[in-house]
């Protein structure tokens, strides 16, 4: 049987040993490259595309490479007076998944 071109999401969620949820972010960041066959969420991941993504993250780990700036939260000077702590910033951050309580 020939190798096929094309793998679904849970196919590449198994080869890089991830949840489907984190290889669907992947593909919604655009960091993976897919189609999306059909209306109802049928996304592919050609083979060949994979590796290159795969290669890219070795290169990025071997170059020491640091996620760009909207990957990363920005963090605030220690000498910043009108900085918040880390405690309020949270204490302020409404809880996910539920409505908060007026």
């Amino acid at each position: 049987m020939p190798t096929p071109r094309f793998l679904t999401l849970d196919d590449v969620a198994e080869i890089l040993n991830v949840s489907w949820s984190q290889a669907y972010a992947l593909v919604r960041r655009r960091e993976l490259i897919a189609i999306q066959i059909g209306g109802r969420g049928q996304w592919r991941v050609e083979v060949d595309e994979l590796e290159r993504f795969i290669e890219r993250k070795y290169a990025e780990a071997r170059a020491g490479a640091v996620p760009a700036p909207d990957e990363v939260a920005p963090e605030a000077a220690p000498d910043d007076p009108d900085a918040d702590s880390v405690s309020d910033t949270v204490d302020a951050a409404p809880a996910r998944g539920r409505r908060a309580r007026r």
